[in-house]
């Protein structure tokens, strides 16, 4: 098997709610554990059909996709370590909410007693969890170094722990980490705005980057920012300003009618707000300074993640496609400069000369903007779609929150004192980068669960996309290729998790309903390990035998 084949892909399944008794949910809980792959796939097939209704009742988006996993790729082109699921473009569609989870939710909902006890649905005992956890955790394929963590996501109580403080390298399930860190700190409505600013009476434009590497060039924004409206709203806007009005053009809005009348008066040839009487054009400067330090990843350059800057287009990608590895523009600030002059000339807006790179005057004013989706839904593409540049982004609008430097070491130290301050276990831990790619990162099993615990408490319902965000087993995500191998297929549809796959590194942390209903959260990490789909599939029947399991 190649390197390529070894990588996770989404295929676009929907998500199987969890319902009634004898609903689809239940109906795929029940399937042997011999079941196979062909046969899974027939039967998620016909599961996927059979809750269309449901979902749709339920309002739940489904997942844009298909996506590609990546890392591996670019792992095979550069002898380092790195990712090995999840892209780090995975669609244009991408900032739509990936599907919410009526499964998890519900089973929360169920657990909760209000008082702490959990409810009526019984938790799992100790003793019990471990007859069914600790033969797999022997298996061969997990390596020599093996951790793990469960806890009832009601009460809070770990009902399964071995090692579970003993750092590791957690690769992609970082991401959980900088998710609650983002939304904790931003709240999950914040929004990135790419603006475009310039001083009373000048002749030169600024793009203003916000850190938002989901701003797109293509027609179709799909609830991203884009960067055409942005081109409308500023031509529109320069318009107003040659006739006396300074009023800046929305920033949240998409371009209205009138915007788009102005931006057409323009390539007919009517808007002169372009034309500066001295050079026969606008200046267009772009302006990066959002961000401090290097903007090269240790892991170097590579086809999954673009050097980490604060104005990109579509990841900085120079292909057209909208999933998977690509390759990377080196200068993608410069690169979307660039195209928004072009925009710009289209609408009638002459730009005179290259843009360049330079701070934006101090007493520039905003002419326009264009605004990301809300926080919930980045996070909820970054989880699903094991995305490392908004994983690298939301790191940094950390430290930005925390008045630390917007760079690897600032967002570092932002990240863990964000956690710490939500009194979570952080000793021992280090948050090298927001992706997981970075093999300096060190977090425990008990942090991840920790983690999970904290999106699941409902005296924080600002963290619940951390949940919501979790690839579904078998469906979404980067578990969609997973979950049909022997003994993992009980849990397909019924675990929610984050992968992680490094060279040596296997991790998966999230969510499940165990077979009573009672909603548990739960980390494995396995090091060393020499065969990556073998330690994977260990892995998936760890999160399965939870779902098939009363464990009383």
């Amino acid at each position: 098997m190649s390197l390529t084949q070894e990588c996770d892909r989404e295929r676009g399944w929907s998500e199987v709610p969890e319902s009634k008794a004898g609903g689809p949910a239940q109906w795929l809980r029940q399937l042997p554990k011999s079941t196979t792959p062909s046969t899974l796939s027939t039967l998620k097939l016909t599961a996927g059909a059979a809750t269309a209704g449901l979902a749709l009742a339920a309002a739940v988006a489904t997942a844009a996709g298909p996506w590609d996993s990546g890392q591996r790729t670019a792992e095979r082109d550069r002898a380092v370590t790195q990712e090995g699921v999840g892209g780090a473009d995975h669609g244009r569609t991408g900032p739509a909410p990936v599907p919410s989870a009526p499964s998890v939710l519900a089973a929360l909902g169920a657990s909760e007693g209000g008082d702490g006890s959990g409810g009526s649905v019984p938790a799992p005992t100790a003793v019990a969890l471990a007859d069914v956890l600790e033969p797999l955790l022997k298996d061969s394929a997990l390596g020599p170094e093996r951790t793990a963590s469960v806890v009832d996501a009601a009460t809070g109580d770990t009902v399964y722990r071995s090692k579970a403080d003993t750092a590791v390298v957690p690769a992609s399930t970082t991401k959980i980490a900088t998710a609650t860190a983002a939304l904790a700190a931003l709240g999950p409505d914040h929004r990135l705005t790419t603006r475009v600013v310039a001083e009373d009476g000048s002749g030169e434009l600024t793009l203003v980057g916000a850190g938002d590497p989901t701003l797109t060039a293509h027609k179709n924004a799909d609830g991203a920012a884009s960067l055409r409206e942005l081109a409308d709203r500023t031509a529109a806007a320069l318009k107003k300003r040659s006739s006396g009005s300074d009023a800046p053009a929305s920033d949240d809005k998409p371009a209205g009618k009138k915007d788009a009348k102005d931006a057409k008066d323009g390539k007919n040839g009517k808007n002169d707000a372009g034309k500066d009487k001295s050079s026969g054009g606008i200046k267009l400067a772009y302006d990066t300074s959002l961000y401090s330090g290097t903007a090269k990843h240790p892991l170097g350059p590579n086809d999954n993640l673009a050097p980490v800057t604060a104005l990109m287009a579509d990841e900085g990608r120079l292909d057209d496609s909208a999933k998977g590895p690509a390759p990377r523009s080196g200068n993608p600030a410069g690169d979307a400069a660039r195209t928004f002059a072009d925009l710009l000339a289209d609408r009638g807006v002459k730009i005179d000369g290259a843009p360049r790179e330079d701070k934006a005057p101090k007493k520039a004013k905003p002419l326009a903007g264009t605004s990301s989706a809300p926080l919930s839904a980045l996070v909820e593409r970054m989880l699903t779609n094991s995305d490392n540049d908004i994983g690298e982004a939301l790191a940094r609008q950390v430290a930005l929150d925390a008045g630390e430097p917007a760079s690897f070491d600032g967002a570092e130290k932002a990240v863990k004192a964000r956690l710490d301050k939500l009194g979570l276990p952080v000793s021992g831990t280090r948050f090298a980068d927001g992706s997981g790619l970075d093999r300096d990162d060190r977090i425990t099993a008990q942090l991840l669960t920790g983690l999970l615990s904290a999106a699941a408490d409902p005296k924080r319902p600002e963290l619940r996309p951390v949940l919501t965000g979790l690839p579904v087993a078998g469906f979404t995500g980067t578990l969609a290729g997973r979950y049909d191998s022997e003994g993992a297929a009980p849990g397909t549809g019924l675990v929610r998790a984050k992968t992680g796959t490094l060279t040596g590194i296997n991790t998966l942390a999230g969510s499940v309903v165990d077979a009573d209903g009672r909603l548990l959260v739960f980390a494995f990490t396995a090091s060393k390990t020499v065969a990556p789909q073998a330690a994977q599939d260990a892995l998936d029947r760890l999160a399965s035998a939870i779902a098939n399991c009363g464990c009383r």
